[in-house]
């Protein structure tokens, strides 16, 4: 068996107000909305997409861990687009993380792997 994709799911109330923040988060418009309940963003070249799909019994429980190659840029952009994170934390490995939290309560976690 080959994976093609991999979608990571984020349980929202509302996909409408969802794409309004996650366009911010990301920087752009969804990559596909496959329905009213769904839209998606390509995060990686190969295989990575996160999405949004309206599922009001999960609704606030998702979390999701994206590594970046420049988390200062990363939560500068954030900041330009209206969306405010937590303090640049350090893991005793040196990744360095923030954590983001969407309308809903979904807690996205930041990192960038040391150099």
């Amino acid at each position: 068996m080959t994976v093609t994709h991999v979608f990571a799911g984020i349980p929202v109330a509302d996909r409408d107000a969802a794409v309004e923040w996650y366009e911010r988060l990301v920087g752009r418009a969804p990559d596909l909305i496959p329905n009213e309940d769904e839209a998606a963003w390509r995060m990686a070249e190969a295989a990575g997409w996160i999405y949004v799909l309206v599922d009001h019994e999960r609704v606030g429980s998702g979390f999701l861990t994206l590594l970046v190659d420049d988390i200062d840029a990363f939560v500068g952009g954030l900041t330009q687009r209206g969306i405010v994170s937590g303090p640049i934390e350090v893991m005793d490995n040196g990744v360095r993380f923030v954590y983001v939290t969407d309308p809903d309560g979904n807690r996205l976690k930041v990192g960038q792997v040391p150099g």
